[in-house]
């Protein structure tokens, strides 16, 4: 007999916690500029004991063939995929709406 997930109460095989917690996020994704005017690409935003955050930022480095790592709540992507990313966290089954891309630099004036 399979295990039964606590909160939706159904087989573990069959649980729907993930999807509906994705669905409940407010993404930010913002870029910042790292030593020697490297720019990285942060997503912040994203919490819950029901998402795997390490597994969310395997998949967004591999599929965009760079590095990065996730720290306090926040997943770095190495170069500016702000787009890219924004697709991509529509495709694993975010939100469209609560995503928000800022892309201006701080305390850059970009025209």
């Amino acid at each position: 007999m399979s295990d039964i997930c606590p909160v939706c109460t159904l087989p573990i095989d069959l649980c729907v916690c993930e999807s509906i917690a994705k669905e409940d996020q407010r993404v930010s994704l913002f870029l910042t500029k790292r030593r020697f005017g490297k720019l990285a690409t942060m997503v912040e935003g994203i919490e819950g004991k029901n998402i795997d955050m390490k597994a969310v930022a395997k998949n967004l480095k591999s599929s965009l063939a760079c590095g990065g790592t996730y720290k306090k709540g926040v997943i770095e992507l190495q170069g500016n995929h702000l787009e890219k990313v924004r697709k991509l966290l529509i495709e694993y089954g975010f939100n469209e709406g609560s995503i928000t891309v800022n892309s201006n630099l701080p305390g850059k004036n970009r025209k």
